[in-house]
């Protein structure tokens, strides 16, 4: 995600954290491991796009890697754009519709002249962004979004109650690929002891009983971003890499570990959307780690993750 827009206490936040992200993780030894009772399928979503990059689109590579990958071909996502950035808007349009044509689900992430903080917005502006989202995913694919999922992940009670009466349920995330756009760096590091890392996490939670099971799996909530030229060109090394840590945390995977069907990836959302704007929800990485030093800073009231 672009930082620009963001608060200067929280750019700062975030380069501490790249900091303490170089630290080596704690591998769990499987001995140690209860069984997980349910597979997982991961259900991934990607933000910030379309891209609107003439040569070598990111957005339009994942696409083909997507529908066409040696891991399971003809995976379906979760899209959550921003309608209103400073992109070409017609490549925008096209690849919105593109997305909704090869059954990809697109959800809405803002309409702002920019990746702004939806909190930071007076009430009218923000209400009138919203309508302008929801009408630009309509006139691209035919059908208006009913997800959302908030900018830097910030949110309060009167951003969600006002999401809520747009007909949108807000979305965060399991696992986070760590692989937004900051000051123009575009790698991952250390992609696999992260992805392992957070799901070693989430694994606790799912034995505590805290996520749901839909249609016999545990849907996992994975994202990236489709702006990002790096996460295009090592897409499918993400998704072995999932593969490959879960195997290592001994949670089994459904026999098809993405969704490919775009009607179970809605159920599955809409079973993990947040229900109540005071549940305190945990992010994954760095983000989990800044709202927290947020609220400590400057009051619960400050930031919401």
């Amino acid at each position: 995600m672009l930082l620009r827009s963001a608060p200067s206490y929280l750019s700062a936040l975030v380069a501490a954290t790249l900091l303490l992200s170089a630290c080596a993780s704690t591998r769990v030894e499987r001995s140690a491991l209860a069984p997980i009772a349910h597979p997982v399928r991961f259900l991934l979503t990607f933000d910030d796009g379309p891209s609107a990059m003439n040569y070598a689109n990111p957005t339009t590579e994942i696409l083909d890697d997507l529908a066409r990958n040696p891991v399971q071909p003809g995976i379906k996502a979760l899209f959550f754009v921003q309608t209103r950035g400073p992109t070409v808007y017609r490549i925008g349009q096209e690849l919105l519709a593109r997305e909704y044509a090869e059954g990809h689900l697109i959800g809405l992430h803002t309409a702002t002249n920019g990746h702004r903080n939806h909190r930071f917005l007076a009430p009218a502006e923000f209400a009138a962004s919203l309508d302008r989202g929801i009408a630009d995913i309509e006139a691209a694919t035919g059908h208006a979004p009913t997800l959302v999922r908030p900018p830097f992940w910030s949110y309060d009670a009167r951003t969600f109650a006002t999401y809520r009466t747009h007909g949108l349920d807000m979305m965060l995330t399991d696992l986070s690929a760590n692989d937004g756009v900051i000051w123009g760096f575009t790698a991952s590091l250390h992609k696999r002891s992260n992805l392992y890392k957070e799901l070693a996490v989430m694994r606790e939670g799912i034995l505590e009983g805290r996520f749901p099971v839909v249609n016999g799996v545990i849907p996992v909530i994975v994202t990236f971003h489709d702006t990002n030229s790096y996460t295009a060109r090592h897409l499918v090394e993400y998704m072995q890499i999932l593969l490959d840590v879960s195997r290592e945390l001994d949670m089994p995977t459904a026999a098809k570990p993405f969704y490919d069907d775009r009607s179970d990836l809605l159920r599955a959302a809409r079973a993990r959307v947040v229900r109540d704007a005071s549940e305190q929800i945990a992010l994954p990485g760095f983000w989990g780690w800044v709202w927290t030093e947020a609220r400590v800073l400057f009051g619960t009231n400050s930031s919401r993750n």
